[in-house]
């Protein structure tokens, strides 16, 4: 169940309706995400394996972290470790995250909350449940994306956007049938609190088992939607999907989403509504070169950004998190 939600649908402004002659999104590719495990050991899904980078610009990796239900002591989280050149976004629909880093951001995100910080030139950061949570336990859910930076912002200052649930923009289809929230982005004419380098737009919606939703999409964003939990379908061409799959559409303006209806064979008792993040960006159309957490334009930005990393030059350590016990070596 996503944190952020309202009893009545009717009471939010709406979407506005598709202009005539709108161009729906076809769908080029649905794909399965594989599971695994990330940090300290807890349970992720790859939504971006096995689709071509090209198709995916300006963004380079997503997991699903959860949706788990940790027993006491269970809650996992990562070690300290560098990143530079792009950006996180860290989501939570459920639970409760810590997030420190070197250049001073940080804080703790909970139910609706989302964490937004820009490597830049290069950062360590820490990201992990509070010690409450290991002690309770409790349900744990939400996605990190990254967000690729152009070459000539690839050495910007770091920065930490904390974006508090309540920010996020609440919207609803014409017909109730689905609540959207705007993190980032322009949608319909709403604006979602998400300050970004790249123009991106990234949307959460719930749609309702039978009902429709039309979103307004910029032609010059890429248009990716990802299946959080329930079935439906996507695209004009209703291309069906369900918890963890990733649908990569075509060119147009307008990104289409049905839920499906209660009783059809493909509905998932356990969620019947259908859960969803709509992703755009602007292409970068840059060359990448990746390694674990680094991001840069050549395989050399990627050796010096190796290198700076074990010199200490992507940051250090605050001496506040060192006397707290927060030291456990770099990782990937």
């Amino acid at each position: 169940m996503p944190a952020v939600t309202v009893e009545d649908t009717t009471t939010l402004a709406r979407v506005p309706l598709p202009a005539p002659r709108t161009v729906r999104r076809r769908v080029r590719s649905v794909t399965t995400a594989p599971s695994g495990f990330e940090g300290e050991g807890f349970p992720v899904r790859r939504a971006f394996a096995g689709v071509d980078l090209r198709a995916l610009d300006p963004f380079l990796h997503m997991d699903q972290m959860g949706e788990v239900e940790y027993a006491p002591g269970e809650p996992k989280g990562t070690s300290w470790h560098p990143h530079r050149g792009f950006e996180t976004v860290t989501y939570l629909l459920d639970g409760t995250f810590e997030h420190a880093d070197s250049h001073g951001g940080g804080g703790t995100i909970s139910d609706g909350d989302t964490q937004w910080m820009t490597a830049g030139g290069g950062v360590l950061h820490i990201e992990r449940p509070p010690e409450a949570l290991v002690l309770s336990g409790g349900l744990f859910h939400g996605l990190q994306l990254w967000v690729n930076l152009p070459a000539a912002q690839k050495w910007v200052e770091p920065r930490y956007q904390d974006l508090r649930a309540r920010q996020s923009v609440l919207l609803t289809s014409p017909d109730g049938g689905a609540l959207l929230r705007v993190i980032a982005g322009d949608v319909g004419g709403h604006r979602g609190p998400g300050s970004t380098y790249t123009p991106m737009a990234m949307v959460h919606a719930t749609v309702s088992p039978g009902a429709s939703l039309d979103l307004p999409w910029r032609p010059d964003f890429n248009a990716l939607v990802y299946v959080l939990s329930g079935s439906g379908s996507v695209g004009v061409d209703g291309a069906p999907v369900h918890t963890g799959q990733l649908a990569v559409l075509g060119p147009g303006d307008t990104v289409t989403v049905h839920g499906t209806r209660a009783g059809d064979r493909h509905a998932e008792a356990r969620t019947p509504d259908l859960d969803v993040v709509v992703l755009g960006g602007l292409p970068i159309r840059e060359p990448i070169a990746m390694y674990g957490p680094f991001v840069m334009n050549t395989r050399q930005e990627v050796l010096d950004a190796m290198t700076d990393a074990s010199a200490g030059r992507l940051g250090t350590i605050p001496a506040a998190r060192v006397a707290h016990g927060d030291v456990h070596g770099l990782s990937e």
